[in-house]
């Protein structure tokens, strides 16, 4: 009896949800992202070798996509040497590092100060600020309009970084 109800009332739900939803789904507009939900531990090895043999000389950072949903960027960051500092106006910004160690700044303010595009600055590096060393397994939660930057860098840096947009 118990399973019948639990049943049923999945059932009510899925119904009502359908219920809700228009009769035929507009198509996607070419500007629309595309929607990726699921990154397997292959697919992020492959994506590491992908960024390393994709890396030029002197260059400090390679991104590969990861996840995708809406204005939900989720991205690979494979950085063998330091490079700019950053502050996101609207978003906030996730870590998490996959391997490697590094010192991470955050707070401060923008050295040599540039303005990217209309949300986005970007630095040389950071005056002041707060450091503190990151190692893989940890995870980061950089507040918007916060300066960050990665100002020193043991080896290769691997992380997953979520940029997270205030509503």
């Amino acid at each position: 009896m118990r399973t019948l109800i639990v049943t049923l009332v999945f059932t009510l739900a899925a119904a009502v949800a359908l219920a809700k939803q228009p009769a035929q789904q507009p198509a996607p507009q070419a500007s629309e992202k595309p929607t990726k939900l699921f990154t397997s531990s292959a697919e992020v090895t492959a994506l590491i070798a992908k960024a390393k043999s994709e890396r030029k000389e002197g260059q400090p950072i390679v991104t590969e996509p990861m996840l995708e949903l809406g204005s939900y960027d989720g991205h690979l960051e494979y950085r063998a040497s330091v490079g700019g500092a950053a502050v996101h106006e609207k978003e906030a910004e996730a870590f998490y590092v996959v391997d490697g160690t590094a010192t991470l700044v955050t707070g401060g303010k923008l050295v040599k100060e540039t303005r990217t595009n209309p949300t986005n600055l970007t630095g040389s590096a950071i005056e002041g600020g707060m450091s503190r060393s990151v190692a893989k397994g940890d995870f980061i939660l950089v507040p918007e309009n916060t300066p960050h930057w990665f100002s020193s860098i043991d080896g290769v840096l691997v992380l997953f970084s979520m940029h997270v947009p205030r509503p």
